[in-house]
């Protein structure tokens, strides 16, 4: 079997597929297994009512990873996450005022968050390219 061949498969795809959301379907399971956690963690980072935020992060988090996995409506998973990735990044990730001890940390994680949002844009396109219709669902 070619390189090619491989890199194209669809359990190639679907693992990288997998491998993007993983963080996302973790993030969402930890938080729906824990939701005193999750709401502490909205409230840290200001948004209230804390337990609809939290709520709202478990949905999307968990949702979009479904619709990116299942195929359907993928663009539309793919580009909620990159919303998301990207509005975490300028909230959790705010390197130009970290303190000096930690600005190093919060750029490396704004960057590769800021990556990751553009992994999911590149996702949506590909979705897009391929059923310029949305009439064939590849997997």
């Amino acid at each position: 079997m070619t390189m090619r061949a491989v890199m194209t498969s669809p359990a190639v795809r679907w693992l990288a597929l997998l491998a993007l959301c993983g963080a996302y379907l973790q993030g969402g399971l930890v938080k729906l297994l824990d939701f005193d956690g999750a709401q502490a963690e909205m409230a840290h980072f200001g948004l209230h009512p804390a337990h609809l935020a939290a709520a709202a992060v478990i949905l999307l988090e968990l949702g979009a990873s479904v619709l990116v996995l299942s195929g359907r409506l993928r663009w539309l998973g793919a580009l909620a996450l990159a919303v998301f990735t990207a509005a975490a990044a300028l909230m959790a990730n705010r390197y130009w005022e970290s303190p000096a001890d930690t600005r190093f940390m919060n750029m490396n994680a704004f960057y590769e968050h800021i990556g990751l949002a553009g992994a999911w844009v590149l996702v949506a396109w590909h979705d897009f390219t391929e059923r310029p219709h949305g009439r064939s669902q590849p997997k």
